[in-house]
């Protein structure tokens, strides 16, 4: 059998130390969840009864009340935000990104605004910024559908989670937050501060399906949500889970409570330590060990150097990983580069290493 690969049709793969980017392709699947997407392509099932039934299983495992498989975290956000807007009317499904008539205002902290934020916006529904809690209050009224939270940015808003979500359920306001890169731990941070629904993509962490999303919640809200989302007909339509996204999350899903989180952090650091054993030898070298903040939860190896001493700029090493062979991609820092080791595979650290000490020793 023959297929085509991608140096075939003349793409360079690539050794991630950056971590959990879509746009260099995220995560590797779990071998379980490759073999539960190819066990799903063989037979045929009814997606109602699928969603229905992975969307408890899910629940058990992740110690929620539901669990909702989307075509990533984006559409997560679409559909969760269609749902807070049109409810489970048909006809108000089928009208969407019309709004007349509906509530369709989603109050969100400034420092809460990002590029995804457009999959709010692509339902018909405002967003309403604010700085603080009285702000807040204040701009919820009788057009408000949702609060929004980025939970990378929790910790630095104005107003925490909990205060979004007390406030939320004393409006009868849902409050959802859009996890994207972060870990769905078990219990989850987010449900047991209040809120009601919480996003994560599936091939991030969780190393399920590239193109999948996982939202955790209220099973009334995420089932309201499925019905604005493929194979049904509203905003979300083009947003489609097959049945292998969604079987091969759900594997992901239950391999994660059976992953041994804390092994896989020693390995990343001992695959820090030999790339900076690589060049600890080099005049004017520093090293430091930066401690991640909500998304892309592992150790991140800041190598740094003296300029005057390493006659190579960051930026030209970058490029130099980058364009050689085999193709690293990392990121730079103000004396240096940054190592991400979440994505990376097992015997990848000793060949960024190599590569590494040849860049620094000789610019190229």
């Amino acid at each position: 059998m023959t297929y085509p690969t991608y140096e075939s049709i003349g793409v360079r793969p690539l050794i991630n130390c950056r971590g959990t980017y879509t746009i260099i392709s995220g995560s590797l699947l779990l071998p379980e969840a490759r073999a539960a997407m190819l066990a799903a392509s063989e037979q045929y099932v009814h997606l109602d009864e699928l969603m229905e039934k992975v969307g408890e299983r899910i629940a058990e495992v992740m110690e929620c009340e539901f669990g909702l498989v989307t075509n990533g975290c984006a559409a997560a956000i679409c559909q969760v935000t269609a749902a807070c807007v049109a409810g489970d009317d048909p006809a108000a499904i089928r009208q969407l990104p019309d709004t007349t008539g509906m509530k369709d205002e989603v109050v969100i902290q400034k420092k809460h605004q990002h590029v995804y934020n457009h999959a709010i916006r692509m339902t018909g529904a405002k967003m309403i910024e604010v700085d603080s809690l009285e702000e807040m209050k204040a701009a919820i009224g009788d057009r408000t559908a949702m609060l929004a939270v980025f939970g990378d940015a929790a910790d630095g808003g104005d107003v925490s989670v909990a205060q979004m979500a007390s406030l939320g359920k004393e409006k009868g306001i849902p409050v959802f937050v859009d996890a994207a890169a972060e870990r769905p731990d078990v219990p989850n941070r987010y449900l047991a501060e209040g809120a009601d629904a919480i996003a994560y993509s599936g091939g991030k962490c969780l190393r399920g399906p590239q193109s999948s999303g996982l939202v955790l919640g209220r099973r009334d809200l995420l089932w309201t949500a499925f019905q604005h989302g493929a194979p049904h007909h509203s905003v979300g339509r083009p947003m489609k889970a097959g049945k292998e996204e969604v079987m091969g999350l759900l594997a992901a899903v239950e391999q994660w409570v059976e992953r041994d989180h804390e092994a896989e952090w020693k390995m990343w650091e001992a695959w820090l330590d030999t790339i900076w054993q690589a060049v600890a030898h080099v005049p004017s070298m520093t090293r430091e060990i930066r401690q991640p903040g909500r998304s892309n939860v592992a150790p991140i190896l800041q190598i740094g150097w003296d300029e005057k001493t390493v006659e190579l700029t960051p930026e030209a090493a970058r490029t130099a990983l980058s364009e050689g062979e085999p193709r690293i991609e990392v990121f730079t820092h103000d004396t240096g580069i940054e190592v991400m080791p979440y994505m990376m595979e097992p015997g990848e650290a000793s060949v960024v290493a190599d590569r590494l000490k040849e860049v620094i020793e000789t610019g190229k």
